[in-house]
């Protein structure tokens, strides 16, 4: 049976985030396992030798009062 339901804001929680100046990040690519998204970093570590990218985990956190999801990272 496929499900109908919308999918959560998490289905994909790793992420692969390239390093800019002044403390800024670009989301370059969003992974379902840690596996692929190390990866698909390798490759881009090939292709980009001189961008810095890392692997981070980008979980939900509820707030206590329940009401609203915030990204941990934006």
């Amino acid at each position: 049976m496929i499900s109908t339901s919308k999918p959560k804001s998490n289905s994909q929680p790793w992420c692969i985030i390239r390093q800019l100046p002044d403390m800024q990040r670009m989301v370059i690519a969003r992974f379902h396992r840690r596996h692929d998204a190390d990866a698909y970093r390798q490759i881009l570590q090939r292709l980009l030798p001189t961008a810095v990218h890392v692997i981070v985990f980008d979980s939900n956190v509820l707030e206590i009062s329940g009401e609203v999801e915030q990204p941990l990272i934006r």
